[in-house]
């Protein structure tokens, strides 16, 4: 039984106009109106009143989709059969397969290899290079030819270019991210977007709730390699460093200036949180672990590793949305509030929640407006501690526990991720943000792009922003989705934050040289002139294949 957190009786008018047009038969009468959550009787540009962004890590569009829709299926994996007329996307095709530009330069040494298929049986690999520089040297100049040399690595074992640095330029197909291809055969993706900055974690932590990477303030710190000088006497992030946070490097931290979406939101009163696997420290895992140091080991991986990773945590950079000792929220009533309901006393989580606090909320009938939601770390499908199939688990969790919830119908799954692990990628996007920083090593020493570089926080020309970086994937899940659709429109991480300023802030932006003001739209993914399609769709959490009843979890 699910119950939903209701409006009083004086909902006002915002709500009453919501009420109508669910067509009450007899709106005069109280008694006889439909109730309807906090979050749906707010005003939103489309049918869309609740937003969950699941954020995984560390993949590269080729990585999962290179030849999508079509699968080897060999015996034993789950098989994938693309549906009649399946668009097909920008994938790889031809001499890109047989005659790679890395399997053919020399530079490239014993990793020189075309993209090759990665089995079911491989899921666990190696993580590969994936900083801010070693990224823009792979893709040199627009070549695409330097990925075994900068950004490859390879695990100990395996044949071929498993074992070498080539296994950069591996792939896996339906038999294995089965579940992401059967949410593509039945919903939206896109197969043109993009990193908003070249780098790993952090920097596209902060563009997913930003658009912004500039603005930086060193806490701690040991070294310089997270950093470059923003050529107004400020600094830009480039590649990870922890927050403030309890469980936190002790020698390396940083913070930004700035803001995020949250702070637009909390100025509008809508409820919104951001989600982290491990957040909860007083949880103790079956395996005895907890606080800072909880794990849980995977069995794809064959190691254990911690649940919680600061640096991956996007709210925790800044001071207005932060919560640096994991206070816990009130109840499960106050999540996604600023204060307690019904009171004027702040709750002290101030919107930073672990994830397990998600589905019990939203169980609990208080869905959030706007979630952020990342799995525990052997979930989040980050290669050298997590796997496609440890993520397809949570991935497939959380929508099949949504589709059974009473806001099905007006809710969407936003699957993206921070970065690309360094792993190949054919496709790439001509600067349109220029840095020519120390970092810097695209177009030549020092140069990534052309022309002047984006506006920092103060509105003045900044480093450390080259992007669109690189290409990952994108997948809509939603009853107002398209269906079996590919979307080609330009987008970003920033696409993310666009979105959800379009949807409930009427467009406002963030300012302060966010990319929000210039990402691309994702709305194409969507289909709100007709009713929403609320049949379920749900997969088995081990196989990503269709099955007719939602799992237990």
């Amino acid at each position: 039984m699910f119950r939903r957190k209701l409006l009083p009786v004086a909902v006002g008018a915002a709500a009453l106009a919501v009420l109508a047009a669910c067509g009450s038969s007899n709106s005069s009468t109280p008694s006889s109106v439909a109730a309807v959550s906090v979050q749906d009787a707010l005003a939103t540009a489309t049918p869309i009143k609740h937003v969950v962004v699941i954020y995984g890590e560390n993949v590269s569009f080729d990585h999962y989709f290179a030849t999508y829709p079509n699968a080897t299926n060999p015996a034993g994996e789950p098989a994938f059969t693309a549906a009649a007329g399946t668009p097909s996307v920008n994938g790889l095709s031809g001499t890109l397969l047989t005659a790679n530009p890395n399997s053919t330069n020399a530079a490239n040494g014993a990793g020189a290899s075309n993209p090759f298929r990665l089995d079911r049986t491989q899921a666990a690999t190696a993580d590969q290079n994936h900083a801010y520089t070693a990224e823009e040297q792979a893709y040199d100049n627009g070549a695409m030819d330097l990925f075994p040399k900068y950004t490859g690595k390879g695990s100990s074992g395996g044949a071929g270019a498993f074992g070498t640095t080539g296994q950069v330029m591996g792939y896996y197909d339906g038999n294995t991210v089965t579940a992401l291809w059967n949410y593509a055969q039945n919903y939206a993706m896109s197969d043109n977007a993009y990193t908003d900055v070249y780098g790993p974690s952090t920097p596209g932590a902060l563009n997913v709730i930003s658009g912004q990477t500039n603005g930086m303030q060193i806490i701690k710190s040991s070294r310089s390699s997270y950093y470059t000088a923003d050529g107004q006497g400020g600094l830009t992030m480039i590649n990870d460093v922890d927050p403030i946070d309890t469980c936190s490097s002790t020698t390396d931290q940083a913070m930004m200036l700035g803001k995020n979406i949250g702070d637009l939101l909390n100025a509008k009163s809508i409820t919104w949180g951001g989600f982290m696997g491990g957040f909860n420290l007083a949880t103790t895992n079956s395996n005895g672990t907890t606080g800072c140091a909880r794990s849980t080991t995977s069995t794809v991986v064959g190691s254990a590793t911690a649940d919680y990773i600061p640096h991956h945590n996007w709210f925790q950079y800044y001071q207005s949305t932060a919560n640096p000792t994991h206070a816990r929220p009130t109840s499960m009533a106050s999540v996604g509030y600023t204060n307690v309901p019904n009171t004027s006393t702040v709750d002290p989580a101030n919107h930073q929640y672990d994830s397990d606090d998600f589905f019990a909320a939203v169980s609990a009938g208080n869905f959030p407006s706007v979630s952020f939601l990342k799995a525990p770390a052997y979930q989040d499908g980050h290669a050298g501690y997590s796997d496609p199939l440890d993520e397809q688990a949570f991935v497939t969790k959380v929508v099949n526990f949504l589709e059974q919830q009473p806001d099905w119908q007006n809710t969407a799954v936003i699957v993206a991720w921070d970065d690309s692990d360094g792993w190949y990628d054919h496709q790439y996007a001509t600067p349109t943000s220029a840095s020519f920083s120390s970092g810097d090593q695209l177009n030549g020493n020092g140069i990534c792009g052309t022309g002047t570089a984006p506006a920092g926080l103060n509105g003045q020309p900044v480093n450390g922003r080259c992007g669109p970086g690189t290409r990952i994937p994108f997948v809509v899940i939603s009853p107002y989705a398209k269906k079996n659709y590919v979307d080609h429109t330009p987008i970003s991480q920033a696409s993310v934050v666009r979105f959800i300023e379009d949807n409930w802030l009427g467009g406002q932006r963030i300012g302060g040289g966010s990319f929000d003001a210039t990402a691309g739209n994702i709305q194409g993914m969507f289909d709100f002139s007709s009713a929403p399609r609320t049949t379920p769709l749900f997969l088995d959490t081990t196989l990503g294949t269709q099955v007719s009843t939602a799992p237990k979890s």
